[in-house]
């Protein structure tokens, strides 16, 4: 173990040229000294101006989508796409278990249920077939609802998340949801410039959600976007982000409970100088996996995570598989390269095993299991692709 710990890090710190190589940052220039200060200047620094409008239109040209509404979080994102498709009490939502923590919240914000759904390994997205069957085994169409045979509830959605910036088989559990009635939520949190088949991750479901968190592809400082091709839906998102407020000049009304969500312009204008590099920063952190690829090809004892076929992933967080046999070591090398100047991470503990989730319904989730004592993501900075 102490061997291969030891070759691991001088590998990582010889492909990224840094003695003490962070997992992911941004990347600044003057580009957003720039804009920051433009907004500064223009004294509208908070919700009202310019530059939310700008980075909207901006995030639709990129994702081809009709709708951008651009929020303070990704979190907040999900729990208005969750409110916008009426997820309520008597609801059931599928998400992987292994997940960030946000989407299960936004969950039980809106005093909804998770349902745990099992991972593919090859992917680290949802397990399409192993959903399938166990749809066909524990679930009914009653009155065109999804029911849950225990609960009796019904199971309106599924949020589909995009892992460290792959994308799962997202047709196939398209079709899944549309032969079951459930309404497609994706979690494209991690995958701003990632493409299934040409087409945007986040915009084959009715929403999509996007994050630009400071440790993000492209950062906002913080904040995130929901996308959507449904007016309807769109109007409803928006106004819901905005405190429900009315339209109108100077009247302040309002015409429903609305949530102080949207995007800061200040945060707006960061996004705006990062969209404008975000072609260089996906090059060069296309070109930093590359570099691992052939440093890391003679190790035996994992293998590096890349895309699938149909899949132009971001390499947001470049992840390595340990093999059966190094399974045990897996805290040991984290520890070990951390307290030698290389940061690195586990995946995360998955949710069904969390004290406040453990008693939500789930199916087997095995590949999970397997998959949170395989995973290391290592330093992926698109700077370290530059060097």
């Amino acid at each position: 173990q102490n061997k291969f710990a030891k070759l691991l890090l001088r590998t990582i710190k010889k492909v990224t040229k840094s003695d003490h190589p962070k997992l992911h940052e941004p990347y600044f220039d003057k580009v957003e000294i720039k804009e920051i200060k433009k907004c500064i200047e223009s004294n509208f620094v908070s919700t009202a101006g310019p530059q939310v409008k700008e980075f909207e239109n901006k995030l639709s040209k990129l994702t081809k989508s009709k709708f951008i509404i651009a929020t303070n979080s990704g979190t907040s994102a999900l729990h208005l796409a969750l409110k916008a498709m009426n997820i309520n009490f008597d609801s059931e939502v599928l998400i992987p278990s292994l997940n960030f923590v946000a989407s299960a919240n936004a969950i039980k914000y809106c005093n909804a249920e998770p349902h745990f759904i099992d991972s593919d390994q090859k992917n680290l997205s949802v397990d399409s077939n192993k959903l399938s069957e166990y749809l066909k085994k524990n679930t009914k169409i009653i009155n065109g609802k999804c029911i849950n045979k225990k609960t009796k509830k019904v199971i309106k959605a599924l949020i589909l998340v995009h892992v460290f910036g792959l994308s799962g088989d997202v047709l196939e559990i398209k079709k899944i949801c549309k032969l079951n009635n459930i309404e497609l939520i994706e979690d494209a949190a991690e995958a701003v410039g990632s493409y299934y088949k040409n087409k945007h991750l986040g915009t084959f479901g009715r929403i999509g959600v996007l994050s630009f968190n400071g440790n993000k592809t492209i950062t906002t400082g913080a904040g995130g976007a929901l996308i959507t091709n449904d007016k309807k839906l769109a109007k409803k998102i928006y106004n819901l982000s905005q405190v429900s407020k009315v339209s109108h000049k100077w009247r302040l009304e309002y015409d429903d409970i609305g949530y102080n969500y949207r995007m800061a312009s200040l945060n707006a204008a960061l996004g705006i100088s990062q969209l404008k590099k975000l072609h260089i920063l996906l090059k060069n952190k296309k070109k930093l996996f590359l570099k691992y690829s052939k440093a890391f090809k003679n190790f035996k004892e994992f293998k590096l995570l890349n895309q699938s076929k149909n899949c132009k992933s971001n390499f947001w967080l470049i992840t390595i598989l340990l093999n059966e046999s190094s399974l045990l070591k897996r805290d040991k090398i984290i520890e070990f390269l951390n307290n030698n100047g290389v940061q690195a991470r586990p995946c995360w503990k998955p949710l069904h095993r969390l004290k406040h989730f453990s008693k939500c319904p789930k199916m087997d989730l095995s590949n999970a299991e397997i998959l949170e004592k395989k995973i290391i993501n290592i330093p992926s900075s698109s700077t370290y692709g530059k060097n």
